[in-house]
């Protein structure tokens, strides 16, 4: 399946997106707990998807974001937070991400998303 690289700074929402992407076949190649790991970790794996929080310490992810893009403007982001002001998911989509699910999310809407940006 695909390769994700997972970013929250919340090690508890790391693991429960990693078991959900995990028991559907995907490959968790790294994890991160703020935008600049991301960002390096991204360089470094070059996973098919990334899963990104917005609100994190160390560059949010909305620059992770932009950062990403602009060193690969290919990149696949979804990004999952609990933030929901329609401005800032506007920001995100026309910054690049190609997704974006609200917290709490259940699995089937991660995988469903997932599967439809990786065109699986």
């Amino acid at each position: 399946m695909a390769s994700i690289l997972v970013v929250d700074d919340a090690i508890f929402m790391r693991k429960k997106l990693k078991s959900i992407l995990e028991s559907v076949g995907h490959e968790v190649v790294a994890e991160a707990n703020n935008g600049s790991k991301a960002v390096s970790a991204y360089k470094t794996y070059k996973p098919d998807l990334i899963t990104m929080d917005i609100s994190m310490p160390n560059n949010d992810g909305i620059g992770a974001l932009e950062q990403i893009i602009n060193y690969d403007n290919k990149a696949k982001i979804i990004m999952i937070s609990s933030v929901q002001e329609k401005n800032i998911i506007v920001d995100a989509v026309i910054k690049g991400a190609k997704g974006y699910i609200l917290k709490p999310f259940s699995e089937e809407k991660i995988v469903e998303t997932i599967n439809e940006i990786l065109e699986l």
